[in-house]
């Protein structure tokens, strides 16, 4: 009983630290060598999930410091309550990085679909929804392609890949990776990126309602689920760090 005192000292102390936890964001880098043609340069992506209420740091963008062949965001940039301002803000900053392309989440529309149509195209971004859009031509054509969120009831894989040729290198985005299977088992896409899970947010070592986020590769083909970058519910993480991702993707055939 005596130590009792103690208690609420450690539940704060882990509190704050778990609030400072995810306030914190690594910045992986990612090189995937595919099995297509090699071009002159890799193509070069940038891709953050899970902003919600969040601000994307100056001093992120500082530390990034390069230009990309698309700036993917994953789903949910906004979620009810947050100032249209400061989604702006975000989709200004990342801007500076490349041209945006913006994937539906489950929270976005909580905030209007219009506002959130209207603030990517002011800065030059291209909405996928259930579509398609040309990265890169040379040897090949590089492709993106993503669907709208399970939630929204418009979810239609086949309509994302209607111009999808064979030849295609295809990247693949959508906010939830359990769409992953089925886009794989249909179309074969070269790399899938999804955020969502949050990487579980709060973990207790290796337990935690989803996964960890990872890279993983099968045979010459990669999926990426993303930690993501912001908080839902509480504004705490443990164990699941935020994190964004540079992707550089490289031929391995002469």
């Amino acid at each position: 009983m005596k130590y009792l005192w103690f208690l609420p000292l450690f539940v704060g102390g882990l509190f704050l630290y778990m609030f400072a936890y995810a306030k914190a964001t690594k910045l992986k880098e990612h090189n995937l060598f595919l099995h297509v043609k090699k071009e002159e340069k890799p193509l070069r992506l940038f891709f953050v999930s899970d902003i919600h209420r969040r601000k994307i740091s100056e001093a992120l963008i500082k530390q990034i410091n390069e230009k990309f062949d698309a700036v993917i965001i994953g789903g949910d940039l906004a979620e009810k309550g947050v100032p249209l301002k400061r989604i702006e803000e975000n989709v200004r900053r990342l801007s500076s990085l490349g041209k945006i392309y913006y994937i539906w989440g489950n929270n976005d529309r909580e905030v209007g679909e219009a506002n959130i149509k209207g603030i990517i195209q002011s800065f030059g971004g291209d909405v996928l929804e259930n579509s398609s859009a040309v990265l890169k031509t040379g040897k090949q054509r590089w492709m993106i392609c993503a669907v709208d969120d399970t939630s929204s009831g418009n979810l239609n894989l086949d309509q994302a890949f209607t111009s999808i040729q064979s030849s295609d290198i295809t990247i693949f985005i959508t906010h939830s990776p359990f769409v992953f299977k089925k886009a794989k088992n249909r179309y074969q896409p070269h790399v899938m990126m999804a955020g969502h899970t949050h990487g579980g947010q709060i973990r207790l070592g290796p337990f935690g309602m989803f996964k960890k986020g990872r890279m993983m590769e099968e045979e010459g083909y990669y999926s990426l689920i993303s930690n993501g970058y912001g908080t839902s519910m509480v504004p705490l993480r443990l164990g699941a760090r935020p994190e964004c991702h540079i992707i550089r993707l490289n031929g391995n055939i002469e």
